[in-house]
């Protein structure tokens, strides 16, 4: 077998609108596709042995052990490695359970498609799979336990830390998108303006100034302390020669603990000597300069949560421990321990495995145990000296035993601190009795403070701690997310996306916007290039600036990686015609149907899909829609799909008799005659008047008034400001000269229409073809320039993705003959000596048209040109 291609998909997808994580994996079972399972002799029985666990999935027979008898029966390999990649990440920790198998045009090549929930590990599990079947196939011994440690340290290393995800969890249950920021724990919620940002559990709502003081635990104890809370008895010293006369003032028993230490690293307590006090000094040096040395206060170590000034949980904290039994040694316990399924490693579980450390041998020394003590029956053994869950420590919940007292103590001291999300260390002999009572203290206040004791105690109710969270970031009353208008099609969704984002600017909004040419927040190209993927929506989304998104989306960047954003408001079809046919599987209209339509089945409910009444392929997409609100755009108002859809009260555009209207059942509201509309050049270009009606009913669907969506469409003007590369038409003295974008058969025929229009003496064509087309595509690419042009010049330079320039140049010449045998043909191989050549041989009332960028940026080429010509520098 040979792993062709791995491909993570991270967004929704032609495998699953719902699952946006996915891998895809191109497989060729190169000489297994004449093996299915049943062929290979002792292959079930061996995968039996090594993952029995493969028992519990279903498969097509529907219950559990239905996939073995899919092995037994005879199923191929790449079904077998789908299932193989599922239940090893399963068994590391994380749950998947989606997968899909299919077979390509190719012969023994399949797309093998599953679930994941952290991307390097979804890569890591298909290769894993891949060489796990391998060796079964071969009957060779494979060490399954060493790829599921592998994975599950790649999770700890990549996966939201317990905190982080339980506020993304929540968020993504509200409906509310996130985008991680970085490689750790920084997550933006929501996009463009209406983002907020939090990193563990501080949010951009965390006052820097409040962290400041409660990461100086000397400050936040003296400002505690001058509120009247009661606070344990202490000093800060940072020099060994203080050491004395502290501890002479405070009196033992002591704790020391690092000034600026978090996870209680480098706290020593119960201290009764003043020898035992130099070493805890030293250890807690190695975290910080300064040290505080407190009084110990006997009693139970509690953990209260405040967020928004409401505390929402309180948990007692206990040490990481083993209880004796009599028969094992403390070290045989604490492995006996770590056993326990709740235990993982890291935060991968509830509770954390317990490690030996200098904290664990110091507290043994002092009982006079060691590692290999037999502690008698029922005694309790603490093994650290702090309650931290990531030092394998346990909680208890204790929310609803609470005093009003010591409630109304902790919302105080949230509000003294100034954090938003605060976490309160108090020592006391229970939380049930006000603290002025029963001696208890505050040791310690802290910013991000985890939430894992409070999702997942060990003993007690869990609190949702993540809820109150999302109800400070996000109120009702605001909004998480911003206006998203998808476009996408074969031909016009550049012109489309262009336009609409024109309307809603000229409606008062910030707009951020992907095109074919780059990416634009409000006039300002940011990115430069064919930006029409999910990395470019994401860009868009992460602005802070932007209010309303207008993304053009292409098949190639939904077929590599999904697309960039949840769930939009619109979506919209231009069209779907012949191009990028026989790339990734996509081979007939219609597979290239089915990727655009991901578009429309990731609209919202209560959203819009805006399609091609004129193309039989939107129109089928339109009539399978059923999630969300369909309006259907035509150049023909007896189109039949236009009117059975306004007999049942539905809303179109249509063009009729010379105007762009909105059909709203029987009732038509005109809005603009075209030849008014400049994209249109007096209505003679066809496809502009199509990319007129989507974004007209587009913005009339949002609820944009007729008055402003006419103004917008007159003030459209085709230029190299408002659609580069699109119908661009240069002025010269006796010539003129056409740059349009069109790359395909469809888009040279609207060309050719608008020609037909133009009085001019000769037609002249600077073509070129595109590698990853099919050799009948490039034919036809000919054949229409044929038919367009009096003489044509080739030039291709660039876009050849392996193929030759001869064999593009031939294919074309080919379509060229086909239709006139003795058409002028030059070959000219830069394109800069090709446009020279066109303008040193041009004719008065020539017309020459560029076209499929055969000339490298051929708009800034002839604007160079036509202002050193009018003697402009």
């Amino acid at each position: 077998m040979k792993i062709l291609k791995i491909q993570p998909l991270r967004g929704p997808n032609i495998w699953s609108i719902r699952r946006p994580k996915l891998i895809q994996m191109r497989l060729d079972l190169e000489e297994l596709e004449e093996q299915p399972t049943n062929k290979i002799p002792g292959f079930k029985e061996r995968l039996e042995k090594l993952i029995p666990s493969l028992y519990t999935h279903r498969c097509s027979p529907g219950h559990e052990g239905g996939f073995f008898e899919r092995v037994d029966e005879g199923t191929w390999m790449g079904h077998v490695i789908e299932h193989i990649a599922l239940e090893i990440q399963t068994l590391a920790g994380m749950d998947a359970g989606f997968g899909r198998t299919r077979s390509t045009k190719t012969p023994g090549v399949y797309n093998v498609v599953f679930d994941y929930v952290e991307e390097s590990v979804g890569v890591f599990a298909a290769e894993a799979a891949v060489k796990i079947a391998e060796a079964l196939i071969a009957g060779d011994e494979y060490d399954l336990e060493k790829d599921i440690t592998s994975m599950r340290r790649m999770r700890e290393r990549e996966r939201f830390g317990p905190s982080t995800g339980s506020i993304v969890d929540e968020a993504v249950s509200r409906g509310i998108p996130y985008i991680r920021l970085n490689s750790g724990s920084l997550v933006q919620l929501g996009y463009g303006k209406n983002q907020v940002r939090f990193r563990a559990t501080m949010t951009d709502r965390t006052s820097s100034i409040a962290v400041d003081i409660a990461s100086n635990k000397d400050e936040t104890k003296r400002m505690l302390q001058e509120q009247a809370i009661p606070v344990a008895k202490g000093s800060t010293i940072s020099s060994k020669g203080d050491l004395k006369d502290a501890v002479d003032g405070i009196g033992f028993p002591l704790v020391f603990k690092p000034l600026d230490g978090n996870h209680g690293k480098g706290a020593t307590i119960n201290v009764k000597t003043f020898e035992e006090a130099e070493q805890a000094f030293e250890h807690a040096q190695k975290y910080s300069r300064r040290v505080i040395i407190e009084r110990f206060v006997e009693g139970h170590d509690f953990r209260v949560l405040v967020i928004d000034n409401v505390m929402v949980a309180a948990a007692l904290r206990v040490p990481a421990h083993v209880k004796g039994d009599g028969k094992h040694t403390i070290q045989q316990l604490i492995d006996l321990e770590n056993q326990d399924p709740r235990r993982g490693y890291g935060h991968e579980n509830v509770l954390t495995e317990i490690t030996v450390d200098r904290d664990t041998l110091d507290l043994l020394k002092k009982r006079n145990y060691t590692l290999e003590s037999v502690p008698p029956v029922d005694e309790c053994v603490y093994l650290k000296s702090t309650a931290n869950l990531s030092t394998g420590g346990t909680s208890i919940d204790v929310t609803d035993i609470v005093h009003p007292y010591n409630i109304f103590m902790c919302e105080r001291i949230a509000r003294v601190i100034g954090l938003d999300i605060c976490g309160i260390d108090i020592m006391a002999q229970n939380l049930s009795e006000p603290l002025t009572e029963n001696g208890g203290v505050v040791l310690e206040v802290n910013a991000a403070p985890g939430f894992r004791m409070h999702l997942a105690p060990s003993e007690g109710l869990a609190r949702n701690v993540a809820a109150p969270v999302l109800d400070m970031l996000y109120p009702w009353s605001k909004s998480a997310k911003i206006p998203i208008i998808a476009v996408t099609g074969t031909n016009g969704k550049t012109t489309t996306t262009r336009l609409i984002a024109h309307i809603i600017k000229n409606n008062g909004y910030r707009v951020g916007y992907t095109t074919s040419d780059g990416v634009y927040i409000q006039n300002s190209m940011l990115l430069k290039g064919d930006t029409t993927g999910p990395a470019s929506a994401e860009f868009v989304l992460k602005d802070p600036t932007v209010e309303f998104a207008v993304l053009e989306t292409a098949r190639g960047g939904i077929l590599r990686a999904g697309l960039g954003y949840s769930r939009s408001d619109i979506g919209i079809i231009t069209n779907i015609q012949e191009d990028h046919l026989g790339l990734a599987d996509i081979h007939t209209l219609e597979d290239l149907a089915k990727v655009k339509a991901v578009i429309i089945e990731s609209v919202k409910r209560d959203g819009w899909a805006v399609l091609n009444a004129d193309n039989e392929y939107c129109v089928r997409i339109g009539k399978e829609t059923r999630h969300c609100n369909v309006a259907y755009f035509s150049m023909a108002e007896n189109n039949p799909v236009i009117a059975e859809h306004c007999r049942t009260g539905g809303i179109a555009a249509i063009y009729e008799n010379g105007y762009i209207s909105i059909k709203k059942g029987d009732w038509k509201i005109r809005v603009e005659k075209v030849t008014h509309i400049p994209i249109t050049f007096g209505g003679s270009v066809g496809f502009m008047i199509q990319n007129a009606l989507a974004a007209t009913l587009t913005s009339y669907l949002w609820g944009f008034k007729i008055e402003d969506i006419r103004l917008s469409l007159e003030t459209f003007i085709p230029s190299t400001a408002h659609t580069p590369g699109r119908m661009n038409i240069f002025e010269f003295k006796d010539y003129r000269i056409l740059v349009d974008h069109a790359h395909n058969p469809d888009g040279l025929n609207g060309v050719k229409d608008f020609l037909k229009t133009i009085d001019a003496k000769h037609f002249t064509g600077i073509i070129a073809g595109t590698g990853d087309r099919r050799d009948e595509d490039l034919r036809e690419v000919g054949r229409i320039c044929a038919r367009m042009f009096d003489d044509v010049i080739i030039c291709q330079e660039k876009y050849l993705r392996g193929r030759t320039v001869e064999n593009i140049v031939e294919l074309l010449k080919e379509g060229l003959h086909e239709v006139k045998p003795n058409i002028p043909i030059t070959v000219i191989e830069k394109s800069q000596d090709a446009f020279q050549f066109a303008v040193d041989h041009v004719q008065p009332g020539e017309f020459i048209t560029i076209v499929s960028d055969a000339v490298a940026y051929a708009v800034d080429v002839v604007q160079k040109y036509q202002d050193s010509v009018a003697g402009i520098k």
